[in-house]
């Protein structure tokens, strides 16, 4: 039995994590749970599932479940007891949103955990740190990111196998072809739904400004010790092939399916063996045509910042992490337009 430590259990992907250890409970055991500062749903998984360890973030929310929890689970709150977490478990499922995730990836490479990571921001800000790391620990990484999971799919997953190029696919998000008067009436709640995908609030910006693209192209570069220029991308609206890799001798391998996170999650715990993921068989037939377009960096300013971060190093890309997650918080409390969170 594999146990885990849930770091964001309370989030769009730590929720999924619990379905697939609802599905195979005779594989798999949650052993410790994290959450920010949900404490109604934190309480409920803690009450489902009993790990030996809880803790909430927020204090002030921790303080409010003194006395709930359910006896031999043993509870804290505070980042501190948060990352105390960490230790618990056989792999760390990095599923929290934003740069908190990097100190908790940091914290498993320490205690010599094999990390599920399914966090942006440990690459996008610390990919040296934590790639060096892994790579002196002899530990194992498995990328939890749809069109990562995707890449390391095709790479068998290996994360130093030889390729010629990554091809990473983007939705477009729900405003690709928009003129930029158009894009000047965008508000949060239309960013907010996203044509293919349903995601947390702070990601699915990102996917409509494509910033979050942007981010997936640094996040490549670390994973896969990618030289940018052997990195691209390419819209693919339908979110049906996650991305692609191809080889020397011209070959392509693709990763298909229709849009689901549960298959990169339970992948990630699984690998290298497959098991079912409740997930409907593709359809071809009725599946109609697959359309790839353009992915002009010009034409998307968040993305082409992004690049621009990659390209140039140091503490760029972190500085852009940062700069972001003001400017969503910006525009989704209406503060600013969506053109200038840019």
């Amino acid at each position: 039995m594999k146990t885990i430590a849930l770091i964001g259990s309370t989030g769009s992907i730590g929720t999924q994590v619990c379905s697939v250890v609802r599905r195979y409970p005779d594989r798999f055991r949650i052993k410790s749970l994290v959450a920010n500062a949900s404490a109604e749903s934190f309480l409920k998984q803690v009450i489902e599932f009993k790990p030996e360890y809880a803790a909430l973030v927020s204090e002030e929310e921790g303080k409010k479940l003194v006395g709930k929890i359910p006896q031999g689970v043993r509870f804290g709150y505070g980042e501190k007891a948060a990352l105390d977490a960490v230790g618990y478990g056989d792999v760390a499922f990095i599923a929290a949103t934003g740069f908190a995730g990097l100190q908790y990836s940091l914290k498993a490479i320490e205690l010599k955990k094999d990390i599920a990571l399914a966090n942006k921001e440990t690459l996008v800000c610390g990919g040296e740190l934590v790639m060096n790391g892994i790579k002196e620990s002899g530990l194992r990484l498995m990328p939890v990111d749809s069109e990562h999971s995707a890449l390391w799919q095709a790479l068998h997953f290996r994360l130093n196998a030889p390729f010629s190029r990554l091809i990473i696919t983007a939705s477009g998000g729900p405003f690709y072809g928009y003129t930029k008067e158009k894009l000047q009436t965008v508000t949060p709640v239309s960013a907010l739904k996203h044509p293919t995908w349903q995601m947390g609030a702070k990601i699915t910006i990102d996917s409509a400004t494509l910033l979050n693209k942007g981010f997936e192209v640094i996040e490549a570069k670390w994973l896969y010790d990618a030289p940018l220029e052997k990195i691209s991308t390419v819209v693919q609206p339908e979110s049906i092939i996650h991305s692609m890799v191809e080889f020397a001798d011209g070959g392509i391998l693709a990763q298909m399916s229709y849009p689901t996170m549960e298959l990169p999650i339970q992948l990630a715990l699984t690998y290298p063996e497959r098991l079912d993921c409740d997930l409907k068989p593709l359809d071809f037939v009725s599946l109609g045509a697959i359309r790839f377009l353009p992915l002009h960096r010009k034409d998307f300013p968040c993305y082409d910042l992004a690049l621009a971060a990659a390209e140039r190093g140091d503490n760029y890309p972190c500085a852009l992490n940062g700069a972001g997650e003001v400017a969503v918080r910006e525009f989704l409390e209406g503060k600013i337009g969506f053109l200038q969170i840019a």
